[in-house]
């Protein structure tokens, strides 16, 4: 999941200055699950709003904002109550506030900061292990990335500052590579580790990305 963090009100005022209605979008999936933009947050941003003197013209939770074509009937379905608005006030990640911006014609604000793809812990708790690099290596190292688990994204490791099995970028976290290492002795594969892993293929971090799967 993308995980994202709500902007401080004083933030989101200052770019909805000049605007007297404004409509909220927000986001059942993600969004909703970090708590930057569910039916909770959307309602109380609709009295935050209120409260700073804003008309709300309306709100809408849609059900994955990243799904362009799903947002723009959602938004259709409230056609009225979107073209009173001012601006648009998305809170989701970039992916769905970019949709909703492509599907209509209003001035859309960004209500959230996406942070990082995320991995859930338990509720309330997310963990980056992912970092889209496109050039994926887990078959390699037991199921651990290193180039998102380890702070220098090193591919061949550990370092020469890991200490005791920890980073030496942060102490209280445990070297990744230490991690890929008890996994992979665990599960009978240390004899991945005797080859030296090539560089990564950065071409596949040019962006924009596209993907087209054949029917």
């Amino acid at each position: 999941m993308i995980v994202s963090t709500q902007k401080p009100l004083d933030q989101i005022l200052a770019a909805l200055e000049g605007a007297a209605r404004v409509f909220i979008i927000g986001c059942a999936k993600c969004a909703t699950v970090c708590k930057a933009g569910g039916e909770e947050e959307v309602f109380r941003m609709q009295d935050e709003l209120t409260a700073a003197g804003k008309e709300v013209t309306g709100t809408i939770v849609i059900d994955e904002t990243c799904h362009m074509l799903r947002t723009g009937r959602d938004l259709r379905s409230r056609k009225e109550q979107v073209e009173e608005a001012d601006f648009l006030l998305v809170l989701s990640c970039g992916a769905g506030i970019q949709s909703v911006a492509e599907a209509c014609n209003q001035k859309v604000v960004a209500g959230t900061d996406s942070k990082f793809l995320g991995n859930i812990r338990r509720f309330g708790q997310f963990e980056q292990r992912c970092s889209l690099c496109g050039d994926c290596r887990l078959n390699d190292t037991g199921g651990i990335c290193p180039v998102t688990v380890c702070p220098k994204g090193l591919l061949n490791g550990p370092c020469g500052g890991m200490e005791d099995g920890n980073c030496e970028v942060d102490r209280t976290n445990r070297c990744a590579w230490v991690t890929i290492y008890e996994r992979l002795e665990q599960q009978g594969r240390v004899e991945n580790l005797h080859r030296t892993t090539a560089s990564r293929d950065f071409t596949h971090k040019r962006h924009p990305h596209h993907l087209k799967l054949e029917k």
